[in-house]
C-alpha cells in the first residue's frame, strides 16, 4: 500500500453486526470523508455484481484484448442505461402524487401535424 501508515477502521452496526476496513487515507482524514470512501466502495462493488449477474460482463469466451474491451463497454453503457431508467422512475414515483395522464392539459399537449 502507498504511504507508512494504514488504518484499522470499525463499524459497529445497529444489528449488532461489526465490520472492519484497512484505509490508507492521511490521518487527518475527517471521519465523513472516510465514511463516504468506505461507502462508495460498496457501491462500486454491487455495480459490479449486477454487471456480472445482470448483463453478463462475465460470459466473454473471445480471444482478443479488442474483443473484450468491447464486451466490456457494451455491458457499461447497457448497465448505464439501466441506472438512468431506474433513477427516472424512481423520480417520478416521488415528485408526482398523481397520475401523468392528469398533470398535462389540453393546451400543453403536443400537437402532431
Amino acid at each position: 500500500m502507498p504511504g507508512e501508515e494504514a488504518w484499522l477502521v470499525g463499524e459497529h452496526r445497529s444489528n449488532g453486526e461489526r465490520k472492519c476496513y484497512l484505509s490508507n487515507l492521511p490521518a487527518g482524514t475527517p471521519v465523513k470523508d472516510l465514511a463516504g470512501a468506505i461507502k462508495a466502495r460498496w457501491i462500486c462493488e454491487q455495480a459490479h455484481q449486477q454487471l456480472k449477474e445482470e448483463l453478463g460482463l462475465d460470459h466473454f469466451e473471445g480471444r482478443s484484448w479488442t474483443g473484450l474491451h468491447r464486451h466490456a463497454l457494451m455491458t457499461m453503457m447497457a448497465y448505464a442505461y439501466l441506472q438512468s431508467r431506474r433513477i427516472a422512475q424512481a423520480g417520478r414515483k416521488k415528485k408526482s402524487p398523481w397520475p401523468a395522464a392528469a398533470t398535462h392539459t389540453a393546451s400543453s399537449a403536443p400537437s402532431h401535424s
